[in-house]
């Protein structure tokens, strides 16, 4: 019994020593360099959270089910095909470069607060990153593998999820101990009263009461708040936060070069488990210049291709700064549209008011020669379905690209991340200008005769009733 429980022993100290070795071969030693200890992250935990959060919004939005939506539903909606383009490739290529410019930027976020780290390699990650971006060479082997991925990721949900509450448990004593504050000078002032004798004895203990009452709930607040400081990311060291999501954004990169087909060297902790349906095959260029380059080692680096990618052509809404005014434009034709009979003269004129030059020019010219009468109802009925066809493919456009800017307000404003995916290109960014303002102005000719024959219909209406009444 005696040697069997020696035999065992041994056993799991070798099978130790062999954990122990194989732990140490596939994950980075973060442990400080020197003595001193880096400091907390503190009240940049909220910041920090934020970031995490913009990290797991954009890994998720990485995944089979998203990239299989985006490659057979996004890239393929008709109004895409329409005044976007109808090149797939040019597409998945536009997809590809707004992910990876949104990488791109969380990971300069990153960079200002590893200069607080106490292990070299997390001050270098800037560096490190864009080594890694445009070789493919994983030099302190930081991506993780899927199982590791989705471990790390739950753990980030949770610090992400406890800083969240911490902010708002410390805006809630915030408030409590402003209204302490205003209850004593509240009863600092009474006390003075009762000396002249017009304050009640009785309001006075109330007041009193309502203090002690307070300053056991701030007691609470604060053991509350402490409580959230430990396991949030509040007392974490800039050494640990940076490792997270340094090793978070190499594995998102390792990602999307995997999704869209850019790798041609995977490290061996890469995942791997991309579904059949939703494979993107590799892309053929990250700009219009380079369409039989290699993205991965193009001489202006990988981040700069996708750069130049997402700089709109000059036939663009995006390049003449209209893809907003014109969603906005399309939003508010939609509703005239759809209630022609409710649009009075000041609202059809301040419709006017939002045209360009360009569209009132070419509406003129269409409207030229038109008659100013408008009874005919079964060109009213065409005219209704041929602008239900326009709006059903440029509506969701124009209402993707209100989201999508709406979204980027939100997160200027909010250090949490949005909750939707829409990307540039299922917007009116990249749309044709000549193209769109082609629609615009159809669905003005359009709006022009249905709103006169609603006119003429009512007081046809209204004659005919005034005769009836009258005879």
């Amino acid at each position: 019994m005696a040697l069997e429980t020696w035999l065992i022993k041994v056993k799991n100290a070798v099978s130790n020593k062999f954990d122990v070795v194989r732990a140490s071969s596939t994950t980075p030693n973060f442990k400080p360099t020197s003595s001193k200890k880096s400091p907390n992250v503190a009240v940049l935990s909220f910041e920090i959270a934020g970031l995490m959060s913009k990290l797991l919004h954009l890994w998720n939005s990485l995944s089979d089910h998203n990239i299989t939506r985006l490659r057979n539903q996004s890239i393929s909606l008709e109004g895409v095909h329409k005044i976007v383009s109808n090149d797939d490739d040019f597409l998945l290529a536009l997809a590809c470069a707004e992910i990876t410019e949104n990488l791109r930027l969380l990971a300069n976020s990153v960079s200002p607060l590893c200069i607080k780290c106490d292990h070299p390699d997390l001050r270098s990650f800037h560096r490190l990153f864009l080594e890694f971006a445009d070789s493919g060479r994983d030099l302190h082997n930081w991506i993780l593998s899927e199982k590791e991925m989705e471990c790390r990721n739950k753990r980030i949900e949770r610090l992400v999820t406890m800083t969240a509450n911490l902010h708002r448990e410390m805006d809630e004593l915030s408030i409590m101990e402003t209204g302490l504050r205003k209850a004593v000078a509240n009863l600092q002032s009474c006390q003075q009263e009762q000396n002249n004798s017009s304050t009640p004895p009785l309001e006075i203990s109330l007041k009193e009461q309502k203090i002690l009452d307070l300053q056991q709930k701030i007691l609470w607040q604060r053991q509350e708040v402490k409580y959230l400081k430990e396991k949030s990311l509040w007392n974490k060291t800039f050494d640990t936060v940076i490792s997270i999501l340094a090793r978070s954004i190499f594995t998102t990169l390792a990602r999307i070069k995997l999704v869209f087909g850019l790798a041609h060297q995977f490290p061996s902790s890469l995942p791997r488990s991309l579904s059949a349906s939703a494979a993107v095959h590799p892309l053929k260029n990250l700009n219009d210049n380079a369409k039989d380059s290699d993205p991965t080692t193009t001489k202006n680096g990988f981040f700069e291709s996708n750069l130049k990618l997402l700089k709109p052509p000059p036939t663009t809404l995006g390049a003449a700064g209209l893809a907003l005014h014109y969603a906005n434009l399309i939003i508010v034709m939609d509703k005239m549209i759809k209630s022609p009979q409710l649009v009075g003269v000041d609202a059809r004129d301040d419709l006017y008011s939002m045209l360009p030059n360009s569209v009132r020019t070419s509406l003129r010219a269409r409207l030229r020669g038109v008659g100013f009468t408008a009874s005919d109802a079964s060109l009213a009925g065409e005219w209704r379905e041929a602008m239900g066809r326009i709006l059903g493919w440029m509506s969701p456009l124009a209402q993707n690209m209100i989201k999508w800017q709406s979204e980027r307000s939100f997160e200027q404003q909010n250090y949490m991340a949005p909750k939707t995916n829409v990307m540039l290109l299922q917007t009116l960014y990249f749309a044709n200008k000549d193209k769109t303002e082609a629609a615009i102005t159809e669905l003005l000719v359009g709006l022009n005769y249905i709103w006169r024959f609603e006119r003429e219909m009512t007081a046809n209406a209204l004659f005919a009733c005034n005769n009836f009444i009258a005879s």
